[in-house]
């Protein structure tokens, strides 16, 4: 008979159904994310973990493994993994019958499709490209850790079929998804603060848009590079990779938008206010009817939405100096997405946008403005504050510290309102030196 499990880390382990072996692959794996590969990396036994699963711990191991434990399950503490298990929640066996169910469905299909050696079943390949399609367009409701998480599933589920089969067209379609799957963990990977794996991610992406000659693959890619570089302070790179980008043929409109804004946030970080405007310009520009395969049919962590360009232009202006227009263009960006249904409407756009509008009005000298702008700001929740969120308030309590907020009260708090917010942000809570120095530099 199965026993209720003893802690939560035990919960954990049975909902993700992560056995003894699994379990010390995937604590293994993390360990070298976070540490390298370095001999004194921690481990974990087997009677170890059954006394960790067990309740059966004094007190807590060593500092290394927390910090282990943490990155795999984000969300929580390491007190509260060896805390009891949750009680009385009534989502908890939905989203346990909800995963086993999806779990079964494609081990069955897995099984169904042992029998090809020299190719898979086109029924394989379509559910392949319905689950890339299906975690692009709910990417905007996930924590990253988890579309991280989801996204590395996937990727190791397409390399097992591309292993299986040697028909060219097959070949094609499996490196097409593989190559869509590592672009969406480049963005996973930006948004947990982990800049050099993004960049090797989007590469990966780039690789296998170039191979299969699937531009709109290659200019996605290029550029996330491009946001990459001037997030880590080479905006001459960026501007190059987004110029190179828009070089592609066969581009849908929606491509075009997502370059120029990019390429347009490189000129400014190079103080170019005239490249920056044209760029924006140019990104606002009427549409001519144009698509593409990945950006309009696949869309959404792929399509770039109006919301979303009028928040990056925002983010343009405000580092070009045009607090009035940037103010516009936030609002304008908020205005949009309450135009959209409940379930379509990101978090992180309202609460970027959001950031903007209280830079620009900060920049106005408008405090209190500024303060009642943050408001969408403090309701995201720790796990979901991605890099571009830290970036933007980072920005605005290094304003809020000029010498001429020193001895107000209101700025002085909400400066320590900022950096409460973003203490526990999964870029300052996860991410490496490197990418901390990048956002604060």
């Amino acid at each position: 008979m199965r026993t209720e499990p003893k802690t939560l880390l035990a919960w954990l382990c049975d909902r993700d159904r992560l056995p003894y072996s699994r379990f010390e692959k995937r604590f293994t794996e993390y360990g070298v994310r976070l540490f390298g590969n370095c001999p004194t990396n921690p481990t974990c036994g087997e009677t170890q973990f059954r006394r960790w699963t067990g309740g059966k711990l004094v007190t807590l191991p060593g500092p290394a493994t927390c910090q282990v434990l943490e990155a795999m399950w984000p969300e929580y503490t390491a007190l509260d993994l060896f805390g009891p298990p949750p009680q009385g929640d009534p989502q908890a066996p939905a989203y346990d019958l909800e995963e086993r169910v999806r779990m079964t469905a494609e081990e069955a299909l897995e099984g169904a499709d042992t029998t090809a050696s020299a190719s898979v079943s086109d029924n394989t390949i379509d559910e392949l490209r319905d689950q890339v399609t299906a975690l692009a367009r709910g990417y905007h409701l996930m924590p990253p850790a988890q579309a991280y998480e989801a996204g590395d599933r996937l990727r190791l589920a397409i390399e097992r079929q591309r292993d299986r089969t040697h028909v060219p067209v097959q070949q094609q379609d499996l490196m097409i998804l593989n190559g869509q799957t590592a672009a969406m963990l480049s963005v996973a990977a930006f948004d947990l603060g982990y800049f050099p794996s993004a960049s090797s991610f989007a590469r990966t992406a780039s690789v296998f848009g170039e191979a299969t000659r699937f531009t709109p693959l290659q200019a996605y890619a290029d550029g996330t590079l491009a946001y990459i570089a001037y997030h880590t302070g080479n905006p001459t790179e960026a501007l190059a990779k987004a110029t190179r980008a828009l070089s592609y043929g066969g581009l849908g409109d929606v491509a075009h938008r997502r370059l120029q804004a990019i390429k347009a946030r490189a000129h400014a970080h190079l103080g170019d206010v005239t490249g920056a405007r044209q760029a924006l310009q140019l990104s606002t520009a009427a549409a001519h009817d144009r698509r593409d395969d990945l950006h309009d049919t696949v869309g959404g962590e792929f399509a770039f939405t109006l919301e979303r360009l009028a928040m990056s232009t925002s983010t343009t202006s405000l580092l070009i100096g045009d607090a009035s227009q940037a103010e516009a263009d936030a609002r304008r960006a908020l205005q949009l997405l309450r135009q959209r249904p409940p379930a379509e409407q990101s978090t992180h756009v309202r609460a970027s946008a959001a950031a903007d509008l209280a830079h620009a009005r900060l920049l106005q000298d408008d405090v209190d403005g500024a303060a009642e702008a943050m408001a969408p700001v403090w309701d995201v929740p720790a796990d979901q504050r991605k890099t571009g969120i830290v970036v933007r308030t980072t920005r605005i309590g290094k304003c809020l510290a000029k010498p001429a907020y020193h001895g107000a009260q209101g700025p002085k708090a909400l400066r320590e309102q900022i950096e409460d917010f973003n203490r526990v942000s999964l870029p300052h809570r996860i991410g490496p030196s490197v990418a901390l120095l990048a956002i604060e530099g």
